[in-house]
Order: C-alpha cells, then structure tokens, then sequence
C-alpha cells in the first residue's frame, strides 16, 4: 500500500451534482426496499450502452480533472470505459467496479452519478481529489446488459439483461483463467496498470434476503475476502473498508445491510484480486436484480432510487475516509457480531 499519510479532515460528503444527463433515474422518494411480484426495473430508467458512454464523454468533456479511458473490447466490441481521477500516484487508489453481472443494473447508475458529483468542480469535492486516486469501471459487462448475447433469453422474466457475458461465462468466475476478453483487459490494462490499494466490487442479490433468521428484508450485504491466502493486513484493510460502507450506510434510514455468506474461490474478484494484487477488497451485493430467470429474484420499481443512493453513499464515504486517513482507524468489531444473510420463504 501506498504510504503516504493523510491528515486532512473533511467535512460532510460530497457536494450533489447537477441533474443527471440520460434517462432520468429512479427518484429517492421510494419508501424503501419493495417487492411486488413479477415486475422489472423499468428500461428507460437505466441507461443503455450508448447512454452511459454519452455520460462519460460529456463528463470528460466538463472536468480538467477527469480522463476517460478505453482498457478493451467486449466479446461483441463494445468499449469497455474507465473514469480516472487521479493527481499524485502517491496518493491512496480506489477503484470502484460494477455490473460484472449485466442484469445488475443499479450499481452502475450510482457510478454515473458519482462521475457526475466528481465532476461538479466543488471544494469538497476538489479536497476529496487532492488526496485520493479513483478509478470507476462502470459495467465490465456491457454485452449482458444489452442482452446482446450468443445464447437464448427466453427464460429470463423480461428478457432483456443476463448475468453471463456474449459467451455464456460468468466473469466473476474468470479472474484466474481470464479467458474472456473483458476480464483480461480489465487485469491487463487496469488492475496491473493502476496497482490500487482498494476496491469495492458492487453487485446485487435476490429481493427476498433478510438480517439473519428474521424477517426484515435487507437492502444489501458486504463481505471481505475469505480465501485463507489472502494477506492479513490486506485483509485488515479490508475489513476497515467495510467499516466504513457499513456505518455510512446504517446511518441512512433505508439501509439495512448483512454479512454475505460468501465462498472462498480465487476465481471471483473479491477473493482473487486481493491475493493476486494485495488490494482490499470489499463485496456489495445491493438488493434485487433487472432481470433473472427466477421472479423472486427480480426488483420492483418503487426501491430503485434508494439503492442508486446506497451505492452512491457507499462509495462517497469509502472516498471521504481515505481522503482523510480515518479509515486508518476504522473500527472492525462490528464484523462479529453482524449477521449472515438469511432467505425468507
């Protein structure tokens, strides 16, 4: 890790940007997490392909302190995009990862927002990139989410995003064998380029997960590595990253979060990249899916924009810690006692 100390204190979070460019997202007046059978997120309230990369380059175009890069090609030759904002190498390094999974659609639309908070030239927001690289690779599986795919989607509820790339593969299953295109530009020319010290891989879950044996739904879950190869001061690290997503998040009146009960494979990122690459790794699963083959797996409408902001106000938090060196002091013990998650019936 990067020694560099900070000791800047930073007040508040991030200053909100102006209204979001593309379809218009979720609003935040949901009364939370909501499920209500067999529906699906609304389509014109995600942005397609084409929509996310117009965000990207408009943000480019706006902000001296963003460079928007392409790290490779999709199976079917989309770009694949990386948000940089980075001023000293000396500084810690974040990178923010979503939609592995195409049907796991509301991590991205927080990472569009971010990119456009980042953007928004305020002070906090400059204190914040004075001191902290971040990297964003907002859906590593562009093909998925399009549906654009070599296989049948027909058993899908709406038919319209997969979990699989055009392959058929599972990407976070690929981080060893990184057979696919996608994961091999994403180790190739991000992970081994950039050498960040932490990440978040955002992901969602089923709709029906609840805090241990009871019956309150949750609106998402964390986890750190769990391979017993990992190194136990990234491990630390860790742990103090979920920390601080997991306070920020308690600390808002729609979160509700658990303690993922994860695997310890090296071939998924949460495992593998922290062994291979030394990087904290934190998983957030937030809660329901754009599309599944299973109906109790899909989300309603009326959470969506509360689980945009979830994502949002994880990542702000993870950037305010770093920026100021508190999550240097994180307190872990919550760990112990958070429970795993549970699946109501």
């Amino acid at each position: 890790m990067k020694k560099k100390i900070l000791s800047m204190a930073l007040a508040g979070t991030l200053l909100a940007a102006g209204a979001a460019t593309g379809p218009v997202l979720a609003g935040n007046s949901a009364n939370g997490p909501n499920y209500e059978g067999n529906e699906t997120i609304k389509n014109e309230r995600l942005h397609s392909y084409e929509e996310m990369v117009k965000v990207l380059e408009k943000a480019d175009s706006q902000s001296e302190a963003m460079e928007l890069e392409t790290y490779g090609e999709s199976v079917k030759g989309r770009d694949l995009y990386l948000a940089k904002f980075a001023s000293d190498e000396d500084n810690p390094t974040v990178l923010f990862l979503t939609q592995q999974h195409g049907n796991e659609t509301l991590t991205t639309e927080g990472a569009l927002k971010l990119i456009q908070n980042l953007t928004s030239n305020g002070k906090k927001t400059q204190e914040i990139l004075d001191n902290v690289n971040v990297l964003i690779a907002p859906r590593l599986n562009v093909d998925g989410a399009e549906g654009d795919v070599n296989f049948s989607l027909d058993d899908y509820v709406s038919g319209t995003h997969t979990r699989y790339n055009a392959n058929g593969v599972d990407l976070n299953r690929d981080h060893v064998d990184r057979e696919q295109p996608e994961t091999k530009a994403f180790h190739e020319n991000v992970l081994q380029k950039y050498n960040p010290d932490y990440m978040i891989d955002l992901h969602h879950q089923g709709t029906q997960t609840t805090l241990g044996d009871s019956d309150e739904l949750v609106s998402g879950s964390i986890l750190y590595p769990t391979t017993e190869n990992v190194d136990d001061e990234v491990l630390q690290r860790s742990k103090q990253l979920g920390s601080v997503v997991y306070n920020a998040v308690s600390d808002k009146g729609y979160g509700l979060l658990s303690k993922y009960p994860g695997g310890s494979a090296e071939t998924i990122s949460r495992n593998g990249l922290a062994v291979e690459y030394d990087v904290a790794t934190l998983l957030f699963e937030m809660r329901g899916m754009a599309d599944h083959e299973y109906e109790d797996y899909v989300l309603g409408q009326k959470s969506n924009g509360k689980l945009i902001q979830q994502a949002v106000t994880a990542m702000e938090a993870t950037l305010e810690a770093l920026a100021d060196g508190s999550i240097n002091d994180a307190d872990t013990s919550f760990w112990d006692d958070l429970p795993l998650s549970g699946y109501g019936e």
